[in-house]
């Protein structure tokens, strides 16, 4: 991968597995400087790190809940402290939950961190950067289909939570686009992960609506946040994964007004 974004800073939240690992992964190789960010996992977090630096980057871990709005706001400003700049931003951190409303009903501990985390994590992140982000910066989130369709009952909260980061990117790409900032959501389907294994019990029920036949890889979806840092401007779209039935294979869909 040549080194198209060499000296440029990026933040991956949630970075220490998963999708987030793969991206910040990709954002090295192509020459990034890459600060991710944990919640709990640290050996994980420092695991990446190591990986990260023999690619000829800086790299660092910091320790930060997206569910709280002080860390994430000291997150932002510890990257550009030791960084000394700030060019993209991925909300990748994210939660899952699922049940129906009449299951759910009572269990609003629940809600309120998927909220906190999926919604608040994000906006707050968004909020913090925006003021430091340099012109022609980048800002991308991890959304979900789930966030435009519901495939089966128990996915209402989860999926609204990813159709409000769907509506502030269109909000956002409004906001900063005079500065040159793009904004963008990318929304794959099923992940293989350790938190979504391809031979978990809903394997069969998430691979039926898929066009592939199976889960994508994390290694894909970071694939489509490079190209959402490539240098013409696109703005306030949702990247639909290829793999996923009610989408056209490498299609970007406009979202805006």
């Amino acid at each position: 991968m040549s080194k198209t974004l060499s000296g440029k800073v990026a933040l991956v939240t949630g970075g220490s597995r998963g999708i987030g690992a793969a991206i910040a992964k990709a954002l090295a190789e192509a020459g990034a400087d890459v600060a991710i960010s944990y919640a709990a996992s640290e050996n994980r977090a420092k695991a990446v790190v190591d990986a990260l630096r023999p690619k000829g980057v800086r790299a660092q871990a910091f320790k930060a809940d997206q569910a709280n709005t002080d860390e994430v706001n000291g997150l932002v400003q510890a990257v550009v402290r030791d960084f000394g700049r700030l060019d993209i931003l991925v909300n990748n951190a994210g939660v899952f939950a699922g049940g129906s409303v009449t299951e759910r009903a009572n269990n609003l501990d629940e809600f309120d961190r998927l909220v906190a985390v999926n919604i608040g994590g994000v906006a707050t992140a968004v909020r913090a950067a925006a003021p430091v982000l340099h012109e022609g910066g980048r800002i991308i989130s991890i959304g979900s289909v789930a966030g435009e369709v519901s495939p089966w009952p128990g996915l209402a909260d989860y999926s609204a939570t990813k159709g409000v980061v769907a509506a502030y990117t269109r909000g956002w790409a409004r906001d900063l686009g005079t500065r040159g900032i793009t904004v963008n959501n990318v929304a794959p389907g099923p992940i293989e992960t350790d938190m979504a294994p391809s031979d978990g019990e809903m394997r069969d029920a998430l691979i039926a609506g898929t066009a592939l036949g199976r889960y994508g890889k994390p290694e894909e979806v970071a694939v489509l946040v490079i190209f959402s840092r490539a240098p013409r401007p696109v703005t306030s779209r949702a990247r639909r994964s290829p793999w996923t039935a009610d989408s056209v294979p490498s299609q970007a869909f406009n979202c805006s007004a």
